[in-house]
C-alpha cells in the first residue's frame, strides 16, 4: 500500500479534500484544500470543481505517492458503481444517472488501475473515521450521528460500518424512522429548530446558532433545547439498547449547543436504562468523513467494506 490516500468530504455546498497518511494514520497537515459548489450547476460545472479541487491536492505529493480517492458522499447514490442517483433532494440532481468515478478520473486524468475511486455514505464515513482514529477508536459497536441541515447516522462494529441485520433500522440509517407527527429528520435538523421557534417566539431565524444565544436569558429558547434533547433520547434509546451500543459520537453543527440539550438527552438514557459513552466528535464532521473514506484505500478493509456497499 502507497503511503497516502486522498479523503474528500462532499457537502451540499463544497467539496473538502485532504491528505491522509495511511501508514501513521492522520490527516497530512497542510494537505487541506476546500471549495465551494453550486449545488444548482450543471454536471459539467459541479464535477468541473470537484476535480480541480481533488487536483489541488493530488498535486501537494504527486500521484504516484496516492493510493487512492475515497469520497464520503451523500445520497441518494449507488455507491458501489460510482452513480448518482440525486433525486428529490433539491441538490446536484444534475449530476442524475452519471458515473461520477467515470467522469473525474477523465478529468484528472486516472485509470481505476492506476488510482481507484471509491465511495461511502457521508454518515457512515464519518463514523468510520471516528472508528479508525477518533473517538470510538477500540470501540467493539459504536453509532455516530451528525445533527445539522439533515440528520446522519450510521452503526458500526469493529470499524466496519452495518447496514443490515435484526438489531439495526435498513441501511444502517434512522432519518426516515416514524417518529411522532413525522419522521426522524423533520425532527433532529436545523428545520425542526427554525419551525419551532417560529412557532415559541413568532420570530424567523436562519439557524440553531441565534436560538441558542438567546438561551442565555430566554427562558423559551432554552425550553427549547429541553424539547429537542427528550425527543432525541426518547427517539434514539431503543435503536442504542437493540445495537448494545458502547459509544455513541455526535457530531455536526448542532452538536456545538450539547451544553443545552445534552443533560435532557442523557436523562431520558439513564431513566431506560441504556448505560454507554456519549462524546462530542472532535475531529468534527469534515475531518471524520475525510478520514473515513480515505479508510477505503486500505486493501484489507477494502475487502470487507465492498461487500456492503451495495445494500448502503
Amino acid at each position: 500500500m502507497k503511503k497516502y490516500a486522498i479523503g474528500t468530504d462532499i457537502g451540499g455546498g463544497h467539496i473538502s479534500c485532504a491528505l491522509v497518511n495511511m501508514i501513521e494514520g492522520h490527516i497530512v497537515k497542510n494537505s487541506h484544500v476546500m471549495n465551494s459548489v453550486n449545488n444548482q450547476a450543471s454536471a459539467d460545472e459541479i464535477l468541473n470543481d470537484w476535480g480541480r479541487t481533488i487536483d489541488a491536492t493530488i498535486q501537494k505529493v504527486g500521484i504516484g505517492n496516492i493510493e487512492g480517492i475515497g469520497f464520503a458522499m451523500p445520497g441518494p447514490f449507488a455507491y458501489d458503481k460510482g452513480i448518482a442517483l440525486f433525486e428529490k433532494v433539491a441538490k446536484f440532481e444534475n449530476l442524475y444517472g452519471i458515473n461520477i468515478a467515470t467522469e473525474l478520473s477523465k478529468r484528472l486524468g486516472l485509470t481505476d488501475e492506476e488510482v481507484p475511486l471509491r465511495f461511502m455514505n457521508d454518515a457512515s464515513a464519518f463514523a468510520v473515521g471516528e472508528a479508525w482514529l477518533g473517538e470510538a477508536a477500540n470501540m467493539t459497536n459504536s453509532v455516530a450521528i451528525t445533527l445539522g441541515t439533515g440528520f446522519g447516522s450510521a452503526f458500526v462494529t469493529h470499524g466496519v460500518p452495518m447496514v443490515e441485520g435484526t438489531n439495526i433500522p435498513l441501511m444502517g440509517c434512522l432519518w426516515h424512522l416514524p417518529f411522532q407527527e413525522g419522521i426522524a429528520d423533520d425532527y433532529f435538523s436545523t428545520r425542526w429548530f427554525v419551525s419551532r421557534w417560529k412557532e415559541i417566539s413568532g420570530e424567523e431565524v436562519n439557524g440553531v446558532k441565534h436560538i441558542a444565544e438567546a438561551a442565555v436569558s430566554d427562558k423559551r429558547a432554552n425550553a427549547l433545547f429541553v424539547e429537542f434533547g427528550t425527543n432525541l433520547g426518547q427517539f434514539l434509546e431503543p435503536c442504542l439498547k437493540h445495537f448494545d451500543t458502547n459509544i455513541l459520537v455526535i457530531g455536526g453543527n448542532i452538536a456545538g449547543a450539547y451544553p443545552l440539550f445534552g443533560k435532557s438527552f442523557e436523562t431520558i438514557l439513564i431513566k431506560q436504562g441504556v448505560k454507554i459513552t456519549i462524546v462530542l466528535s472532535k475531529l468534527k464532521e469534515d475531518a471524520a468523513a475525510i478520514i473515513g473514506s480515505a479508510k477505503m484505500m486500505n486493501p484489507s478493509y477494502w475487502e470487507k467494506l465492498k461487500l456492503i456497499l451495495p445494500k448502503m
